[in-house]
């Protein structure tokens, strides 16, 4: 699949560039797609919810009552978790919620997912986004020269440049990803990917093995 570079202006350079069928052409695997991103979610959980069982509750262990003949059930103390202010039963308690999966299927989803959106023409090459200061209004124009300013979008460059995320922080639609922190979730909670034309053979390298 060839695609047309463009400039930050929005103007086409006159170049295209080829993208590899075997990272952005393989035949989408949803399966390993849900897995990734059930991963990703299940990681960003803190896992610090907690409720007090019967034995963490402030209060006098004494038998409330007499075993027998009060005309109902034996009853317990007041931490009994039937009563009022009780403990809780089977309550939360901290935990990692995370999961291993197989570096194999995590690269497959990526793929998969770089393969959808290029399947619906939704990546749009720059061949480099460079600003001299963080100005949000420089992200804006480059949106809106990219025919892009209404839409949810990804910008993946190669390397970090603070001044590039700085201009977009500001931004709702706007996020800003290197190639080592692209994943599964962040591509297709975008609408449209803008990735720059060395981030392209980044990807192409770290994808293709």
């Amino acid at each position: 699949m060839e695609l047309n570079i463009f400039n930050i202006k929005g103007e086409d350079t006159g170049r295209k560039i080829s993208l590899d069928e075997t990272v952005f052409g393989i035949e989408p695997n949803d399966h390993a797609i849900y897995l990734d991103v059930k991963q990703y979610l299940a990681n960003q959980r803190q896992g610090t919810h907690k409720t007090k069982g019967r034995s963490e509750v402030k209060g006098s262990r004494r038998k409330l009552g007499r075993q027998k003949g009060g005309g109902g059930a034996r009853p317990g103390d007041i931490k009994s978790p039937v009563r009022v202010g009780g403990g809780t039963i089977f309550g939360p308690v901290p935990r990692d919620y995370g999961f291993k999966l197989n570096k194999k299927v995590k690269q497959l989803a990526r793929k998969s997912a770089l393969s959808y959106k290029a399947k619906e023409n939704l990546i749009t090459v720059v061949d480099q986004i460079e600003f001299d200061a963080p100005k949000t209004k420089d992200m804006i124009a480059l949106t809106q020269n990219l025919k892009l300013a209404d839409k949810k979008a990804l910008i993946i460059l190669a390397n970090g440049n603070k001044n590039v995320y700085l201009s977009a922080r500001n931004l709702a639609k706007v996020k800003v990803v290197t190639v080592s922190e692209l994943n599964t979730y962040k591509v297709l909670d975008a609408k449209n990917l803008i990735i720059t034309e060395e981030a392209v053979a980044a990807v192409e390298q770290t994808f293709k093995a």
